[in-house]
């Protein structure tokens, strides 16, 4: 468009009865001097989107909303009075309230307003097409923004984008919100005292100095702002106290994140007039606007883009090439703000934790591999002359088989089930411990360094703000009571409450009652599998039963546990909103605690099945139990359940790690943004335009909504659970968790730096319900391995066979003493094998694995007394097992203290020097007074005196006139 037309344009809108026409010129003339002032610098800015169209002012949010595109010249006028309306705004300073010279009339304050007249600006579309919806979204959008600039805060729009029917909202915190907003928040900032952190001393000095040398090259090329000995003193931000901070950049003293965090607490509490509008929550939950994010600092790609902290974090920190390097925890703080930042410090300890764990697991599994051939029991199973013939594993289409057909299932749960897997129980039920502890060091290092040791009481503070949903529900209770009783409601009661409480449990017990009907569905496949893979006529295939029914079920149970982890997910937070938890805080846990339980559930329920009830619910040859009087409860085999539990938990593990973990976190991200990317590009859409450069809240846009770090955290407690609870069953699976750790950390950060919009900064001191429930996990571990142990594995009737029945003191005849008889005679009818001469000669004795009577005996079958002997040994070691560890935990928890020694120290001078600055400040204040007293009295004397003097000659002028009067007479 040329200057001319777009000049005639503007005088042809000027004309119209909204806007006064003796400012045409000043608009005109002002707007082209304001584009053609812009640098280079801070043209380039503006066309990135990162800045208002003046290049100077920042923005530091961007709300979206919908917008229909209208034809012709009209868009072009609606354009030139957008840009007329940022031109006025600029040149009237930064400070100053924009002008509202060309909002449309709605028609509320003229009624007869010209249809022509009443085009609306903020929708896009002229009002007689516009619906009531849309008219009524477009008033509460315009009533909104007036508060947000009554608040302060500076608007831009923006509706001639690339992306078509959608317009942007830019904002803009100038210095004077920032202030005041940080002083209503209590933010620390830095100010200009600097004192010398304690540095180490002598060799402790020199030893850590070679240590940093060496680790050197894991450490992320990151520039450091400050020198590590050097730390600014922060102080409670106060506007009357500015003196005390270092304003010398005030563009840069509250950077991207604090500024959007400012912004998102005004959306937060600003409240329109309209009906139930509880601040930005309900406009974006009510579709008067669509999207509310900071921007990302800049491009990511580009080699020519300008240095910027998302850049950085991109090449030091989400590339799968610096998997070997240290996270840069500081910087990612500084970018996304405290909670996230403590996630991803978290995670890295957790990953390094798992280091020694998995040398460990790695050498427990190779001293099986090592003892295998030296194993007695396997031995004797694998000797061929064993000739030990075993009872039928189902009826009627099961035949007689040899325990020698067992060899190798014997030698491979020896790899698992062998005396270093009660060693290594005992040593990650340590770890647990251990990294607790770590991590409370870490934790309260991080408050250190990131000035949150004084936050407890400010974030009780901030987090008692009421939702915006409960306010909601506040005010539809308060308005069904006033048209009552005409009494005002405050607050939800318990009575209110009780309807969805009462549903959570309902609920709540439903999902886990679903959990358990799956995995008796898995049961009746096994069992029925199993029969029917024992008809097959292939030798190959009736050889093979058992392992194939084991590995099927497995797979099922882990796309079962992948399709309810995504439902229960939706439960919980369905439940959860129903609750109207007042506060955050309280939503986000309830949240979190309801997510884990179903998850939990749904991902151990299979594997607590198979490890302590499966082979122990199957009775006996001649009185099996049976479900649905046809099918027999399924028995583990000869080596017992451990193999099996190890292929569940294996299977599990790594799949929902591989599947769930892996490829839904960056393929179903990449889906959405493909699927948001086409629906905006309608075919109208021009392919010229596709390729042009997007803004960068253009760019954002299409990034995916963060959701939060629960589905983070939630995966990585799963997995926390994977490795302590099962441990003694699947010594590899601290090595498996670090290998996939090790991706996930890059893979979380890419999603976080490239595919996920900016999260408003959260300030946090701790990783909150999840330490708790972390605790909860390692000490439910320690029980659960001692059953494992003591129950799963055969370790204890080795023990007991070795010190008490066997004759040398030796396991040779360990496995005829844990092998009952049964006289096959005593089958019952119509359950005996249709094949009783499968091993070419008929059986009249068979063996199953039970401490039980002979059939010679004059208790036949019954429960002997080594079954009594054996299960005594079991629950003690049970209890002395969890007394011991627990105690050496207690141990371990009262030995490493919680805040690091030198921390502690460094945080008590904070102290004094921060009572030295208040102390100084006062007496400055003193100092200045008493200066300002002895003028002031001074003062004071000189206008008495002067009052005095003043007095005294009135006084003597009237004597002298009184006198003269005297005379005359």
């Amino acid at each position: 468009m040329t200057e001319e037309a777009e000049s005639g344009e503007h005088m042809s809108a000027a004309s119209e009865p909204q806007t006064p026409h003796f400012l045409k010129d000043v608009i005109f003339h002002g707007k082209f001097k304001l584009l053609k002032a812009l640098t280079p610098e801070e043209n380039t800015r503006c066309q990135r989107g990162l800045f208002f169209q003046d290049g100077q002012r920042r923005v530091d949010y961007i709300l979206t909303y919908p917008v229909k595109k209208p034809g012709g010249g009209r868009s072009t006028r609606q354009s030139v009075h957008r840009l007329t309306d940022n031109a006025i705004n600029s040149l009237r300073g930064p400070q100053s309230k924009p002008p509202r010279l060309f909002q449309a009339d709605r028609g509320r304050d003229s009624p007869s307003s010209e249809p022509s007249a009443g085009a609306d600006v903020e929708t896009g579309c002229p009002a007689e097409t516009l619906n009531t919806q849309e008219d009524d979204k477009a008033f509460k959008r315009e009533e909104f923004e007036e508060k947000l600039r009554g608040m302060g805060l500076e608007l831009e729009k923006d509706e001639e984008g690339k992306i078509p029917g959608l317009g942007f909202v830019k904002i803009h915190a100038p210095w004077s919100v920032l202030c005041r907003e940080a002083e209503l928040m209590k933010l620390k900032m830095p100010s200009k005292k600097v004192y010398e952190v304690k540095q180490l001393s002598g060799v402790v000095k020199k030893i850590s100095s070679l240590v940093n040398k060496v680790l050197e090259p894991l450490h992320p090329h990151v520039e450091e702002h400050q020198k590590k000995n050097i730390k600014h003193l922060s102080l409670t931000f106060s506007r009357e106290k500015q003196h005390l901070f270092d304003l010398s950049d005030k563009d840069n003293f509250f950077d991207s994140k604090t500024r959007s965090s400012i912004v998102f607490e005004i959306l937060k509490r600003t409240k329109s007039k309209a009906k139930y509008s509880m601040g930005i929550t309900s406009l974006l939950g009510s579709g008067v606007y669509t999207a509310a994010y900071p921007l990302h600092d800049g491009d990511i790609n580009e080699e020519s883009a300008e240095p910027n902290d998302r850049k950085l974090l991109y090449d030091e920190w989400a590339n799968y090439s610096v998997f070997y390097k240290y996270q840069p925890i500081g910087l990612v703080r500084k970018y996304f703000g405290e909670k996230i930042g403590l996630y991803f410090a978290w995670l890295g300890l957790y990953t390094q934790m798992l280091i020694p764990a998995s040398l460990v697991g790695a050498i427990v599994f190779l001293y099986g591999c090592a003892t295998v051939d030296d194993n007695v029991p396997s031995m004797e199973i694998c000797h061929p002359k064993n000739n030990i013939t075993m009872c039928p594993l189902c009826d009627r289409v099961c035949g007689y088989w040899k325990l020698s057909t067992s060899c190798g299932t014997a030698r491979a749960s020896h790899l698992f089930d062998n005396p270093a897997t009660v060693f290594f129980s005992v040593f990650m039920a340590l770890w647990a411990a251990m990294f607790m502890e770590h991590w409370k060091r870490r934790q309260m290092r991080l408050n250190y360094e990131w000035d949150l040791t004084g936050f407890e009481d400010e974030e009780e503070a901030l987090k008692d703000h009421p939702r915006a949903e409960y306010e909601f529900r506040v005010m539809q209770k308060s308005l069904k009571r006033e048209t009552q009783s005409k009494h005002k409601v405050e607050k939800l009661t318990f009575r209110d409450r009780l309807p969805a409480y009462m549903t959570n449990i309902v609920m709540m017990l439903l999902m886990v009652g679903v959990t358990f009907a799956i995995v008796f569905g898995v049961i009746l496949y096994r069992i029925s599998t199993k029969a029917a893979l024992h008809m097959s006529s292939n030798p190959t295939t009736r050889n093979h039963a058992q392992l194939t029914v084991k590995t099927t079920a497995a797979i099922i149970n882990l796309v079962v546990i992948l399709i309810l982890d995504e439902v229960y997910g939706a439960v919980a937070r369905w439940l959860t909103v129903l609750e109207a938890p007042k506060t955050d805080k309280s939503f986000e846990e309830r949240l979190i605690f309801k997510t884990f339980i179903l998850k939990f559930f749904n991902a151990f329920t299979p594997i607590i099945y198979i490890a302590f009830f499966r082979g122990r619910l199957v009775g006996r040859p001649g009185r099996y139990l049976y479900v649905f009087e046809s099918y027999r409860m399924e028995e583990c085999a000869h080596g017992g359940c451990l193999m099996e539990l190890c292929i569940q938990l294996s299977i599990t593990m790594l799949g929902k790690q591989l599947i769930q973990n892996n490829l839904f976190e960056i393929g179903i991200p990449k889906l959405k943004k493909l699927i948001r990317y086409i629906r905006s590009k309608p075919g109208a859409f021009q392919e010229d335009e596709r390729t042009k450069k997007l803004q960068r809240y253009e760019a954002d846009h299409f990034l995916e909504p963060f959701a939060g770090l629960t589905p983070e955290y939630m995966e990585m407690i799963i997995q926390f659970g994977f490795v302590t609870l099962f441990v003694a069953s699947f010594p590899l699976a601290p090595l498996f968790a670090l290998l996939n750790n090790i991706i996930e950390i890059r893979l979380d950060a890419k999603k976080f730096v490239s595919e996920l919009r900016r999260p408003v900064a959260a300030r946090a001191k701790d990783i909150g319900i999840w330490y708790n429930i972390l605790r909860g996990v390692a000490k439910v571990a320690i029980i659960i391995n001692a059953f494992v142990i003591s129950f799963t594995s055969d370790f204890i009737p080795r023990m007991v066979y070795q010190y008490m029945y066997s004759p040398d003191g030796s396991m040779h005849g360990f496995v005829n003493h844990t092998l009952s008889y049964f006289n096959t005679s005593h089958f019952e009818a119509g359950r005996e094998t249709i094949d009783p001469l499968h091993l070419g000669f008929p059986v009249e004795v068979c063996r199953y694995k039970d401490y039980r009577e002979p059939h010679w005996s004059s208790t036949p079958y019954e429960v002997s007394k080594e079954f009594w002997a054996v299960l005594a040994v079991r629950l003690a070691f049970v209890i002395i097992f969890q007394n011991v560890v627990m105690l050496m935990n207690d141990v371990v928890d009262w030995l490493i203290p919680d805040i690091p020694k030198d921390i502690s120290l460094q945080i008590h001078k904070e102290k004094i020097l921060l009572i030295d600055l208040f102390m100084k400040e006062e007496q400055g204040k003193i100092s200045v007074g008493e200066r300002r007293a002895p003028s002031t009295l001074t003062e004071n004397c000189s206008r008495r005196s002067n009052s005095s003097t003043h007095h005294a000659k009135t006084d003597h002028l009237d004597s002298t006139r009184h006198t003269n009067s005297t005379s005359r007479f």
